[in-house]
């Protein structure tokens, strides 16, 4: 895979494919991180002298402009982040882009809006995409691929755009890259993993790839209750997935039979309301074992025993991969799970990589310094994928 080292950008128009979907509320950004993270590629490429042209999608709108998704906003902050003016295009690949880009002299920077505002980006029609990316490729002569939480998507600026102009990885994806490496080449041990988060469904491909991999998987979030229920225990009204129990089962069998260390919690806080996020009101909550959860309450965090229990499983470890919060950590009262896994990273002498998405967030969120943890990637999704042993549509148009 080239690198923009290996690229000659002094002058020419640099199609930067970043990965600008951030947290807006109220039109305002809430978490920069993603931003920050690819800065310094598109630093790079103004200080060699690159007409650089960036492009992102931001949230899920349905191939038109929709107001509430405009990256307008990201390009104050990308300006801000860069100590220098950013041209803002009102559309994708319209006379306001075509403009915008015409304008750039070398060094200079412009954004174009959403590209999802565009249907042929996320078509499941080759064509269709393929001519959005040949519209995206009049705006260039260089592509640079650096949106590394977009890689395991087919879209047409991620997978097609790179096959119609000479094109190369940024920084931030290499680094992405070189750290999975880490965690499924050369591991240094014990290799304990941690999934969160809502749903088991989301991390079934994962933790049977990471079977043949891991010493030790611990396990927390709203996943953690079907596992308990495949036991076995009441869960109330926790999230659960009951046709994800075989699957569970399964996994725990083989778990055993290869001697990982499969780790659930020993204790959750529960309530019969959920928390009101908006507002953090104070929430009304009990401690129980996991295995004596109220029929009428939910599970909303790892508990006390359940902390100290899985800071222990990290303090010997080499090498940890975390992904998914240990509970609803937006509210004060159930984020003191994902503070002490957190915490754990920080007080281990481990290469630790936090797998992006709501754990990258809930690290800034919950006031970490980023620089204690080894990585903070910057893509949830494609990080799961990619430890799950897929290959990523837009690494594999780099590679090409």
């Amino acid at each position: 895979m080239k690198t923009i080292e290996d690229l000659d950008v002094a002058g020419k128009r640099v199609f930067v494919r970043a990965d600008l979907n951030v947290p807006l509320s109220d039109g305002r950004i809430t978490d920069d991180g993603r931003i920050r993270a690819v800065a310094p590629t598109i630093a790079k490429l103004v200080e060699r002298g690159a007409k650089v042209v960036v492009a992102s999608h931001l949230g899920r709108p349905k191939g038109a402009p929709d107001p509430q998704f405009s990256l307008a906003p990201v390009a104050v902050r990308l300006g801000e982040i860069l100590g220098r003016d950013v041209a803002f295009a009102t559309d994708t690949v319209g006379d306001s882009a075509t403009a915008a880009v015409a304008a750039l002299a070398g060094g200079e920077v412009a954004l174009l809006e959403n590209l999802r505002f565009n249907a042929g980006e996320t078509s499941k029609d080759d064509a269709e995409r393929k001519a959005f990316a040949e519209q995206l490729a009049a705006l260039a002569d260089l592509y640079v691929g650096d949106g590394f939480g977009a890689v395991h998507r087919k879209h047409a600026s991620v997978y097609d755009l790179p096959g119609l102009l000479p094109h190369a990885a940024g920084d931030l994806i290499a680094t992405e890259v070189g750290v999975l490496k880490k965690l499924t080449e050369d591991v240094a041990r014990p290799y304990v993993v941690v999934l969160g988060g809502a749903k088991v469904s989301d991390k079934l491909g994962v933790i049977d790839n990471l079977l043949e991999k891991a010493d030790r998987i611990l396990i927390g979030g709203g996943m953690a209750y079907t596992f308990l229920k495949a036991q076995g225990h009441e869960v109330g009204i926790s999230l659960l997935q009951e046709d994800q129990i075989p699957t569970v089962l399964e996994y725990l069998d083989r778990a055993e039979k290869r001697g990982v260390e499969f780790v659930l919690p020993k204790d959750v806080l529960v309530s019969a309301d959920f928390p009101d996020l908006k507002g953090k009101t104070p929430a009304t909550f009990q401690t129980v074992d996991a295995d004596r959860i109220p029929a009428d309450q939910e599970g909303l965090d790892i508990g006390p025993k359940t902390r100290e229990l899985y800071a222990a499983k990290l303090a010997d470890a080499g090498t940890v991969f975390w992904n998914g919060p240990m509970g609803v950590f937006e509210h004060p009262d159930y984020a003191n799970g994902t503070k002490a896994v957190a915490q754990a990273l920080v007080d281990s002498d481990a290469f630790t990589v936090v797998g992006g998405g709501d754990s990258a967030a809930a690290v800034r969120i919950l006031g970490f310094d980023e620089t204690k943890f080894g990585h903070i990637s910057t893509g949830g999704g494609a990080s799961l994928e990619y430890l799950e042993g897929k290959t990523l549509p837009g690494l594999a148009a780099l590679e090409g």
